[in-house]
C-alpha cells in the first residue's frame, strides 16, 4: 500500500489538477470510528500531521458520495483521495513559505468581478451570487474561502512559471512538430484476417467446448398480456376508470395473485412462449421480458402505450444447439475476434521486440486483393485515413518504425513510416502567434514537472498505513 501511495505522490501538480465526479453533498460521519493519538495521524508532512479528521473534512469539502468511494476501494480511490489531500496540503506550505496573499478586499474585487456573478450590464448581482450559493448548498463563508484557496493556487502556477517566453526556435519546433508531411505505407489487416467462413467444424466445435460454460444462455418460458384500455374496459380512451383498473389489478398482484388469476378475473387474452432466448436486440416485447427475467416471476410495468402484464414459468440456463443459425452466426464472430486479436497482438510483441522488418511487412500481403497502399498525412490533424490517435501515434515515432493503427469504421492497418517533409514558419504567417502560444505552455509543462520533483525532494512524506487500512475498512 505504500508503494502505492508513494507511486501517486510522484506528481503532486498533476494530481490538483485532476478533476473529481461531483456528488450531491453527503456529509460522511467517519469521525466517531477512530481514536485519538497515533492512530488518528493519516500522514505527516516533514513534521505537519494529517489526521482523519483532516481527511474527513477532504472528503466533505470534495463532496465524494460514500457509494463512489466503496464502490471502487480496489481501484486505489481512497490513495487517490488522500494524495489530492497531501498534495493541497503541500501547496499551502508553498503559498505560504512565498508569502503569496490576497487581502479580503480584494478577494472581494474578485468575486464581483466574476462574470458568473454579474447582469447584462457587468454589474455584481446579489441576486446572482445568492442563487449560485443557494443551489450549490454553500453558504458564502465556505465559497469565500474556497475561492481563495483557488485563486493563491493560480498565483502560485503563476508565479512558477512567470516570465516565460518561446524562443522563434521554440515556436518553429512546435509548427514542425505539428505540420509535417509524413509518407506512410500501410496493409489493411481486415483483408488478411481468416473470414468468418473459413472456420472449420473441428474449429468450432473445439471452441464450443472449450467455452461452453461462457456460452450458455437462458432459456425461459412465460406467458405475457398487452393490456390497453380496448382490451381491459372496452374503450380506447386512457381515462381514470382504466388507470383505477390498472391499480387495482397491480394491488392484486401484491397480495400473491398470478396471471392466469388476473387474465381469469379481467376477460384478458395470454400469449404463451416457450423456450425463448433473444435472436438480436430488438425492442419487441419478447426481448423486454427476457431482460425482465431474473426481477419478480409476475411483473407490470408501465410501456407508455401499453402495460405489459408477465409471468416468468421456468428459466433454463443450457448451451443452445449448433444447428441454431443464430448461434453458430454468433460463434464465428467470437472465433473471427479471437483470431484477429491474437493476430494483432503477434504484431505488436514483434514491433515491441525489434523483430519485425521490412520483409516480414511484405511477407503479410498473401493475394492480389491485399496489396501495400501509400499515403501522405498532411499535419497531426489529417484524419482523413486513420484516426486522430493513430496519427499522433505516427507523429512520435522515427522514420521507418512500425505500428498498428485503425479508421474510424475499426479497421486495422499495420504501418510503416517512409519518411518526413518540414518547413519553416515565418513571423508573418497568420499562425504563428498560435504556435507560439503552443510553444510557450509547452515550456510552462516542463518547469511545472521540475517543479514537481523539487516538491518531492523538498518534502518528506510518511503515511500511516495501520490508519490507512482502518478508513478503508469502515467502508467495505
Amino acid at each position: 500500500m505504500l508503494d502505492n501511495i508513494r507511486k501517486f505522490s510522484k506528481t503532486f501538480l498533476a494530481k490538483i489538477i485532476l478533476v473529481i465526479i461531483i456528488i450531491p453533498f453527503v456529509f460522511w460521519g467517519m469521525g466517531g470510528v477512530f481514536n485519538s493519538g497515533n492512530t488518528n495521524s493519516l500522514a505527516k508532512i516533514n513534521n505537519i500531521n494529517v489526521s482523519t479528521q483532516d481527511f474527513i473534512e477532504y472528503l466533505n469539502e470534495s463532496k465524494i458520495n460514500q457509494d463512489i468511494v466503496r464502490d471502487n476501494l480496489d481501484n486505489n480511490i481512497l490513495e487517490q483521495l488522500l494524495t489530492q489531500l497531501i498534495s493541497m496540503k503541500i501547496l499551502e506550505m508553498e503559498i505560504k513559505d512565498l508569502n503569496i496573499k490576497i487581502s479580503d478586499k480584494d478577494l472581494a474585487i474578485k468575486i464581483k468581478n466574476n462574470e458568473n456573478f454579474q447582469d447584462d450590464n457587468k454589474k455584481f448581482s446579489r441576486v446572482k451570487y445568492e442563487k449560485f450559493l443557494l443551489s450549490n448548498n454553500l453558504t458564502a463563508t465556505d465559497f469565500e474561502k474556497g475561492f481563495k484557496k483557488t485563486f493563491l493556487q493560480q498565483q502560485l502556477f503563476s508565479y512558477i512559471g512567470a516570465g516565460i517566453s518561446s524562443p522563434t526556435f521554440f515556436t518553429n519546433k512546435q509548427f514542425k512538430k505539428e505540420t509535417k508531411k509524413i509518407n506512410v505505407e500501410y496493409i489493411n489487416l481486415e483483408k488478411i484476417y481468416k473470414s468468418k467462413n473459413e472456420f472449420t467444424n473441428n474449429e468450432i466445435n473445439d471452441f464450443v467446448e472449450q467455452n461452453k460454460d461462457q456460452l450458455k444462455k437462458d432459456f425461459i418460458d412465460f406467458s405475457y398480456v398487452k393490456i390497453d384500455p380496448k382490451s381491459l374496459i372496452g374503450l380506447d380512451e386512457y381515462d381514470k376508470a382504466f388507470f383505477d383498473k390498472i391499480d387495482e389489478i397491480d394491488n392484486k398482484l401484491s397480495n400473491g395473485f398470478t396471471l392466469d388469476d388476473i387474465t381469469s378475473e379481467y376477460n384478458l387474452i395470454k400469449k404463451k412462449i416457450n423456450n425463448f432466448t433473444p435472436i438480436n436486440d430488438d425492442k419487441s416485447i419478447e426481448n423486454k421480458i427476457y431482460k425482465l427475467r431474473n426481477e419478480s416471476k409476475v411483473n407490470l410495468i408501465d410501456q407508455n402505450e401499453y402495460y405489459l402484464l408477465f409471468e416468468i414459468e421456468n428459466i433454463n440456463t443450457k448451451l443452445p444447439d449448433l444447428t441454431n443459425l443464430n448461434f453458430m452466426n454468433e460463434i464465428k464472430e467470437k472465433l473471427y475476434n479471437k483470431e484477429k486479436y491474437n493476430f494483432n497482438k503477434e504484431l505488436i510483441n514483434q514491433i515491441n521486440d525489434n523483430d519485425f522488418n521490412y520483409q516480414k511487412f511484405k511477407d503479410i500481403v498473401n493475394n492480389e486483393l491485399n496489396r501495400i497502399q501509400k499515403t501522405t498525412i498532411n499535419s497531426i490533424e489529417d484524419d482523413k485515413i486513420f484516426t486522430l490517435d493513430s496519427i499522433n501515434i505516427i507523429y512520435s515515432i522515427p522514420i521507418n518504425s512500425f505500428l498498428l493503427g485503425s479508421d474510424d469504421n475499426n479497421n486495422v492497418f499495420i504501418i510503416r513510416i517512409l519518411d518526413e517533409t518540414v518547413t519553416d514558419i515565418s513571423k508573418d504567417n497568420e499562425k504563428y502567434d498560435n504556435y507560439k502560444k503552443k510553444s510557450v505552455n509547452n515550456v510552462k509543462n516542463e518547469i511545472l514537472a521540475s517543479y514537481d520533483y523539487y516538491l518531492n525532494s523538498k518534502y518528506e512524506i510518511k503515511i500511516n498505513e495501520k490508519t490507512l487500512e482502518r478508513v478503508k475498512n469502515y467502508f467495505k
